[in-house]
């Protein structure tokens, strides 16, 4: 590929002798990967998947690519992801039950991997600020299984007041000039220019001002870009020690090929060798920055409380619920149900009041009501093991090829009129409805091919 030359001089007189090997990094091709989803309780059913090379620093994570089209992937086993990127989410390393923000979410990777993480306990925002990538995210945490996540579509200073001191953990994957992704997306090279670093990290500081509003008294505060500009990079870090006292760097473990930031980008505080730069031609991935922060505790400021929505049901429609939960999934129950439209979601623990607030999925979209009837969700079905269900179809593979297509199927035998959850491999596909000896399509049109 072709870069810059104001990029290639930069680089040179940073770089020094060692910018030769860097520069020539970008002529090499860029590498998949892959996580493999903890949050199912059964494994991939394609086990070449269990085969490729691991990555070292992310105990499901492999290099290779995903067939996006598979039974593993559109089950949501998979999540295809950069290496690099992978490293993120280990920093953050979120334990259950906490409170986590991952304010730059889209298009899901970094949180799909801490809702796993979080074992879907405590309560995860995901936000973008983009309604279209927004869409994206919350499709790629449906197909995930995420059960304790609330996906939200507001800009970091709206969201702060919602969150004040709230969070335990949160996440900044800054919105950045992109270096680190030239070539995977070459592209990206040519909206570069010898500025836009500088406007890039423009827009980061006010990010990391929001998002310092929401981190409470001891909690982690992790930014990260996927570029090798000092200006976000270091010279950010800097800046945030500085305009916040009570923060202080925190040490990350570095693999085999991970590189200490560079304090002579900076203002020379060696305390910024702590986080890590993830340089293409020392390691398998693309270019990637990582800095861990700890806020302070404090004696007298305490986690923000939120104030839980409450939302009582009209009778009809809690009926129509409760018989669709006794004929389907009788061992199962959901609590704090709230309805947006004729949709319903359970609320994940600690949800504060999301009045005036653009919310995407306030929780696990468990269905929509319609006329005399409950329809279940796509994102439920994911959530669902065969155990959890008291009515259930397995299909062979060309059955799901005909389902994700939008086909019926037709039953050899005849089963009860209902709900039944479809079964490929052991994977949970989604609901159908058994009408006749015929099982309905309720594939979502959107993801059929």
């Amino acid at each position: 590929m072709e870069l810059p030359t104001e990029f290639i001089q930069k680089y040179q007189q940073l770089l020094g002798s060692e910018s030769t090997d860097f520069l020539a990094s970008f002529q090499q091709p860029s590498l998949n990967g892959y996580r493999i989803n903890p949050l199912k309780q059964d494994s991939v059913s394609d086990p070449n998947y269990l085969n490729n090379e691991k990555i070292d620093y992310v105990d499901n994570g492999f290099f290779g690519s995903v067939n996006g089209k598979s039974i593993d992937h559109t089950a949501g086993y998979l999540y295809s992801q950069e290496p690099s990127a992978m490293y993120v989410g280990e920093v953050v390393d979120p334990q259950p039950n906490e409170r986590v923000l991952d304010l730059c979410a889209a298009p899901g990777g970094k949180s799909t991997q801490l809702v796993a993480k979080m074992n879907n306990t405590g309560l995860l925002v995901s936000n973008e600020i983009f309604r279209k990538r927004a869409n994206i995210l919350a499709e790629n945490l449906e197909r995930w299984g995420a059960k304790n996540t609330l996906i939200t579509n507001a800009s970091p200073d709206k969201l702060a007041p919602k969150f004040p001191t709230f969070f335990d953990r949160i996440l900044v994957d800054a919105p950045c000039s992109g270096e680190g992704m030239f070539r995977k997306d070459p592209a990206a090279a040519d909206y570069w220019n010898l500025d836009y670093p500088e406007e890039c990290a423009n827009r980061q500081r006010k990010i990391l001002a929001s998002a310092m509003q929401m981190l409470r008294p001891g909690g982690t505060l992790v930014y990260s870009t996927c570029t090798f500009a000092p200006e976000e990079d270091e010279q950010i870090i800097a800046w945030l020690l500085e305009k916040y006292p009570d923060l202080s760097l925190e040490p990350i473990k570095k693999y085999a090929g991970m590189d200490s930031g560079m304090p002579q980008w900076a203002d020379n505080n060696p305390d910024l060798t702590k986080t890590v730069r993830l340089f293409p031609h020392h390691i398998k991935g693309e270019g990637h920055f990582i800095a861990k922060l700890k806020l302070a505790p404090s004696d007298t400021d305490k986690q923000s409380q939120p104030i839980q929505q409450t939302t009582t049901l009209p009778k009809d429609q809690m009926a129509l619920f409760n018989e669709f939960m006794t004929e389907t999934l009788p061992q199962l129950h959901f609590t704090n149900l709230i309805t947006f439209g004729d949709q319903l979601y359970t609320l994940p623990a600690d949800t504060p009041d999301l009045n005036h607030l653009s919310v995407i999925r306030p929780g696990l979209h468990l269905g929509t009501f319609k006329k005399r009837r409950f329809e279940p969700s796509f994102a439920l079905a994911l959530t669902l093991s065969a155990a959890d269900v008291k009515n259930k179809i397995e299909i062979t593979e060309a059955q799901w090829r005909a389902y994700v297509h939008g086909d019926t199927l037709s039953l050899q035998h005849q089963l009860a009129k209902g709900w039944y959850l479809l079964l490929c491999a052991g994977h949970s596909i989604c609901f159908g409805k058994v009408v006749n000896q015929t099982v309905k399509n309720f594939y979502p049109k959107g993801l059929r091919f």
